[in-house]
């Protein structure tokens, strides 16, 4: 058959050409052939660093022995019966265990549903039902998903938004505390974290506070480009929702499951949110999302009203529960950040070099590097970025850029990548920025 001849990159990208539409973006030309853990072989046989991770998605790895066996043993017993029709154990277990990983002392319950978006979704179907009220605060710089709900939710417009209008309404949307590039234009050492009260105006501005069923933020913005806000920033914000009535609601399908040295982000902020959502390695690329909430806010929606066909697949489930294991055994938190600093360490040295690195910053392993044009007017460098993602590609690392300018550098490896395929990387990452920087005549 046709199909059997195919065996290069070059005519399997013709094919998608012929055969998929141009709205799903592709970042490089490649085809994987296999994975493991964090490296990808391409079908002609290339090997390559992850970097990316499927975005974020593999924390445990392409592939860990434990994911394998747990897929494998649940797919000879039933893959499908819909939770709605007839139970299942592993639903239940892995309930049990994001109830009892999930940050403040509330008892929890938790739903789960297919992706990021619908896990989103659902949270604020939720607050919705739980407040009574309709309206929804977010923030600039955040993404939350593609739905028409979460893509209104979603701050970027380019490629997300533009022509998919028009949008959900009662949803508000304010600055985020981005420091590097302060929306108040304040010196983040001495301003009192100034933009939480930012909140308190848009109640005079934009939306009566008792038509606000939730603030909605990203712990740690992923496509906006990892950026992390001051710890009272979210201290702030929740006083102001408890003060009001409003659930706060973090995201955490980035940021969550070890990816920042703790297994979820606002672990880092010491708050309790009303509900939080999870998804990308919750299952090791297994299509799964978590809803987690406060037991009488989960509760409040009425039976019938929360759902879906595949939800919480035992599958994916199971291969969640195997996640949950590994990160326990292999001490992944830690790793996180021990992958952290050595990313850390590598581009501020890199920055030292170079001056179109103009912001290093995150937490754990969620480190990135803002490129610039001009380190004092911090001019994003966008182009500059896609050169270095598609020079490294050449040189054997996958990476992806995020932010608003698409000027941020955003390593997504598996917390189990050996530490000197983790350093290989990081040297032809330098590489390659030192070569498209001359080549764009900014070193």
């Amino acid at each position: 058959m046709k199909e059997m001849e195919i065996v290069t990159n070059q005519e399997l990208k013709a094919a998608r050409d012929r055969e998929v539409p141009r709205g799903p973006f592709n970042v490089t030309d490649l085809f994987v052939a296999k994975a493991k853990n964090a490296t990808i072989t391409d079908v002609e046989g290339r090997e390559y660093i992850d970097f990316a991770g499927g975005i974020g998605v593999m924390a445990v790895g392409h592939c860990h022995p434990k994911v394998v066996a747990a897929v494998q043993d649940q797919a000879a017993l039933f893959s499908h019966t819909c939770f709605h029709v007839v139970m299942y154990d592993p639903y239940i277990e892995l309930a049990k265990k994001m109830n009892a990983a999930a940050p403040g002392p509330s008892p929890k319950k938790t739903m789960f549903a297919n992706s990021g978006a619908e896990g989103i979704e659902n949270s604020i179907k939720i607050a919705r039902y739980h407040t009574g009220r309709n309206a929804v605060i977010v923030f600039e710089d955040a993404f939350h998903g593609r739905t028409l709900l979460t893509m209104t939710l979603t701050s970027k417009t380019m490629p997300y938004k533009k022509g998919f209008g028009p949008f959900a309404p009662e949803v508000y949307r304010l600055p985020f505390a981005y420091c590097y590039r302060c929306p108040l234009d304040l010196d983040p050492s001495s301003c009192g974290t100034a933009c939480a009260g930012l909140v308190e105006d848009a109640f005079k501005n934009y939306v009566e506070a008792d038509e606000v069923a939730a603030i909605l933020a990203e712990t740690v913005l992923g496509e906006g480009g990892f950026v992390v806000p001051p710890k009272d920033y979210f201290q702030k914000i929740k006083a102001i929702c408890e003060k009001h009535g409003i659930l706060f609601i973090a995201d955490e399908v980035q940021s969550g499951f070890g990816r920042t040295g703790k297994m979820f982000a606002i672990e880092h902020f010491d708050v309790e949110p009303d509900i939080m959502t999870t998804a990308k390695s919750m299952a090791s690329g297994y299509p799964l999302s978590g809803i987690t909430g406060k037991a009488e806010i989960m509760d409040a929606p009425h039976p019938g009203g929360l759902g879906g066909t595949y939800g919480g697949n035992p599958v994916s489930c199971r291969a969640a529960l195997a996640v949950f294991d590994i990160i326990d055994e292999e001490n992944l938190l830690e790793r996180s950040r021990m992958i952290g600093d050595r990313i850390r360490a590598a581009f501020t040295s890199l920055q030292d070099e170079l001056s179109v690195i103009g912001d290093v910053r995150g937490l754990g392993a969620m480190m990135c590097m803002e490129l610039v044009t001009d380190r004092e007017a911090k001019t994003p460098a966008a182009d500059l970025t896609k050169a270095l993602v598609s020079r490294a590609a050449q040189k054997g690392v996958i990476m992806i850029s995020a932010g608003t300018y698409g000027n941020v550098i955003r390593p997504l490896m598996p917390l189990t990548i050996e530490l000197d395929l983790l350093d290989r990387g990081l040297d032809i990452v330098a590489d390659s920025l030192r070569e498209v920087a001359k080549e764009a005549g900014l070193a």
